[in-house]
């Protein structure tokens, strides 16, 4: 992968299209060795078949390698091009919905298209030919609610170390709102953690929060 990665930024999966696309330049560069065995190496266009045939089959190798799928704790990228650099992003945070679909060949040699529904301007974003589509589909679905837990704790965290600063200033003492933030710190984890679960309503845990937070 040639873009770099941000700060604490890790690569959870990294795909491409499907072995398919390789069939016909693997084919084509067995023709050429085939060609050139029974035309004869010592002939000029033996040596052209052969040639010919590898370079095409390493040229398409290396286009194929290239062409990838990228999804990390933070973002999707779609990145392509062997000679020129092409990159696409898409944040977690902007993608609203992710979905798969495969015809009867891509249920039998694992390929298929992957649709992102996305909050920006352009709507959807669509994957093609994508090797094991259910695994990536899958990958973001869970880093964007990894990606939701981490975000909800930050906030939380952020909101119990400015309540605990309210609390020391009022109690004047640094050992009592430190306790305190770090409290309703996990108690703000806990009830979200229940309202993941399915535990808490939506009303119960706003109920629950707001009681928490005075």
């Amino acid at each position: 992968m040639r873009t770099p990665l941000q700060k604490e930024e890790q690569i959870l999966l990294i795909t491409h299209r499907s072995w398919l696309q390789m069939v016909v330049p693997a084919l084509l560069a067995l023709v050429g060795l085939v060609a050139s065995y029974f035309i004869g190496f010592i002939q000029y266009w033996g040596w052209i078949a052969a040639v010919a045939g590898i370079v095409y089959f390493l040229f398409a190798y290396w286009n194929w390698k290239v062409d990838i799928w990228v999804v990390t704790n933070y973002r999707v990228i779609d990145e392509t091009g062997l000679i020129n650099h092409y990159a696409k992003e898409s944040p977690l945070e902007k993608i609203n919905n992710v979905s798969y679909d495969q015809n009867i060949w891509g249920r039998i040699f694992n390929y298929g298209h992957v649709e992102i529904q996305t909050a920006a301007e352009i709507g959807a974003t669509d994957y093609f030919n994508v090797h094991h589509p259910k695994r990536l589909k899958d990958t973001i679905t869970l880093a964007q609610s990894e990606y939701k837990t981490l975000q909800v704790s930050s906030q939380a965290k952020q909101m119990a170390a400015a309540m605990g600063w309210q609390a020391n200033t009022s109690a004047g003492t640094a050992s009592t709102g430190q306790v305190s933030g770090h409290n309703i710190a996990s108690e703000l984890e806990k009830l979200f953690q229940l309202r993941q679960q399915g535990v808490l309503s939506e009303e119960e845990y706003n109920r629950a929060k707001s009681k928490l937070l005075g």
